[in-house]
């Protein structure tokens, strides 16, 4: 791997958590929650802002890996917890929503780009068509084209999506035999004799054309296929997580985060950009749902607490709630600990 592609997946960590801190940030503006500092990045201060009008610092930190949106009072700031802007005096609806639109954040980031990716790269299966006709071969003797689109062999129909249908036929002739293919040419549908070569090299019958069933999805289809392609990981990563938390299956291919930088990178290098904005996809939905478990320390947990509140009609403790989430906070640390060192090895030993 260079380290472009390493940059890159690491970059692409860092937007996915900044733009789900950036969900919490710009929720609590709106709904008139005070901010005491919103971070780009972690580790030292590169450069500082502090707003005039809403008292909120901005930060740029030196390690691109994501950031942070910090709440006077919260488990972080103890100091300021009788703050009269303190997050938990503000109304419950207004946390609720405030923590809910961090993974909110990562699920509009996963659909725009899906629709990227679908619009870039998206296909729907289609007649099979020919894409190129190499000289001196029969295909370019009979006259076939560039764009003429397969719709029967042998007078049977080609179906959909069928890109093997003539290849298959074509190997079933023996040496020296003929058929017929019919093709659709702008408004003309033409019958052409083709009698296939056989190619001693490859040992199999020729006629010498680029076949492609395939093509780009319509304006009116991509936004459609980004919403399936969304729902479709979506389920894939539930289903994932509760076969883990289940039956344990799945633990061996667990990742931290220089795990899945190297797995971002390695396949970014192999596949082009279209694997990137893939995984992109996959990783920003994996990233929202993660947070929305009832995990002490993550969104969901906070989510839970609010709900007993909206239940009991008064808080839980606020002391108590703070320890849970400064001790999911140690738990997840020493999570990202081992598997830190669970990926090192395997880097090390291939």
């Amino acid at each position: 791997m260079t380290i472009l592609y390493i940059l890159l997946a690491i970059v692409l960590l860092g937007v996915l958590i900044m733009v789900h801190e950036y969900g919490h940030f710009i929720a609590a503006r709106l709904t008139g929650i005070a901010v005491k500092e919103y971070s780009v990045g972690m580790g030292p201060k590169l450069w500082q802002r502090k707003s005039k009008k809403h008292e909120t610092l901005f930060t740029l930190r030196a390690i691109p890996m994501g950031g942070y949106c910090m709440f006077y009072g919260d488990e972080t700031d103890q100091q300021n917890a009788d703050d009269p802007r303190a997050f938990d005096k503000a109304k419950v609806w207004k946390r609720m929503l405030t923590v809910f639109s961090g993974p909110l954040m990562n699920f509009v980031l996963a659909f725009v780009l899906a629709v990227g990716l679908m619009a870039g790269y998206g296909y729907t299966l289609a007649q099979p068509s020919v894409t190129d006709v190499e000289a001196s071969m029969p295909a370019a003797a009979a006259g076939l084209q560039p764009g003429d689109t397969l719709t029967a062999i042998n007078g049977q129909t080609i179906a959909v999506g069928d890109a093997s249908a003539l290849t298959t036929a074509i190997n079933a002739l023996g040496q020296g035999e003929s058929f017929t293919l019919t093709v659709q040419r702008g408004e003309e549908a033409l019958t052409i004799p083709l009698t296939p070569v056989w190619d001693e090299a490859e040992q199999r019958n020729r006629i010498g054309i680029g076949i492609r069933a395939y093509a780009p999805l319509a304006f009116g289809q991509i936004v459609p296929a980004a919403w399936d392609s969304c729902v479709y990981a979506s389920t894939a990563i539930l289903d994932s997580l509760g076969k883990l938390v289940t039956t344990g299956e799945g633990v061996e291919d667990t990742a931290g985060p220089i795990g899945v930088v190297q797995l971002v990178a390695q396949e970014t290098q192999n596949g082009g950009f279209e694997i990137f904005l893939n995984l992109a996809v996959i990783i920003s939905i994996n990233l929202g749902l993660i947070n929305l478990l009832p995990i002490p320390g993550l969104d969901g947990s906070r989510l839970v607490f609010m709900l007993v509140e909206v239940v009991r009609r008064k808080p839980i403790s606020r002391k108590i709630e703070a320890t849970v989430h400064l001790v999911g906070y140690a738990l997840l640390l020493g999570l990202m600990v081992f598997f830190t060192f669970r990926d090192v090895s395997r880097i090390i030993t291939g």
